[in-house]
């Protein structure tokens, strides 16, 4: 449950009366991505208040006239569907922030520059929305919000998403190691044990994160592992 402090409120007149809830910033992007929630898990207070800064509550027969039913959630619902939500500076400031980095993460994971078939560096995609002036929504999701940063950052450097194959070769008593590894980076298209009791595999994964992977599968292995671009 969200703290008081970092709760937004969700405001709505109607029947001469002022409804708000306080709720989880995060709930508004799985609002807005169609999700089904349940509302309960994600206010501040399970409560719906007449002036949520002063804490005080409307009376009970004022909800039943304006909502026709006493129930929180549905209440909270139908104040999200038909009224505004309210954020501090600070807030938006922060929540536009974290929106803006997941979509420069994604794109910096995900796509490569086609010319040197290399990642590009999280910066040089940051700067170049800066100058393409993109407009970040706080409550869409990354995924709604990144083929748009892609039509602004074609313009002005050379930017595509991109699928590579590698092949993968670990040791035998390295393998369980790496294994959560290998599936949340990519799809292993093949594998096969040597002789040597070595694994094989070969993968499908974000171009822009195989350096990424490299490192890891090193890290964990301490340099035994070996991954090629086929």
């Amino acid at each position: 449950m969200v703290r008081l402090e970092d709760a937004i409120v969700a405001r709505l007149e109607t029947h001469g009366e002022t409804f708000e809830v306080l709720l989880d910033p995060a709930v508004m992007n799985l609002i807005k991505s169609g999700k089904e929630v349940d509302l309960i898990d994600y206010m501040a207070v399970e409560d719906i208040f007449k002036n949520a800064g002063k804490g005080t509550r409307p009376a009970e027969e004022k909800l039943k006239e304006a909502f026709g039913t006493d129930d929180v959630s549905a209440i909270a619902k139908r104040i999200i569907d038909k009224g505004e939500v309210q954020i501090t500076a600070e807030q938006r400031k922060e929540m536009l922030e974290s929106k803006k980095n997941k979509i420069v993460s994604y794109i910096a994971r995900n796509a490569i520059n086609p010319q040197t078939k290399t990642p590009h560096p999280p910066k040089r995609i940051e700067m170049a929305l800066d100058e393409a002036k993109f407009h970040v929504d706080p409550f869409r999701s990354v995924d709604s919000q990144v083929n748009e940063a892609m039509a602004v950052l074609r313009p002005l450097i050379p930017i595509k998403f991109e699928k590579s194959k590698i092949a993968v070769k670990l040791k035998g008593d390295d393998y369980g190691k790496c294994y959560d590894d290998l599936i949340s980076y990519g799809i292993v298209e093949r594998e096969e044990w040597q002789k040597d009791g070595s694994w094989i595999g070969v993968m499908e994964i974000p171009a822009g994160i195989i350096d990424e992977l490299t490192a890891k599968l090193n890290n964990r292995t301490r340099g035994g592992a070996s991954v090629k671009l086929m």
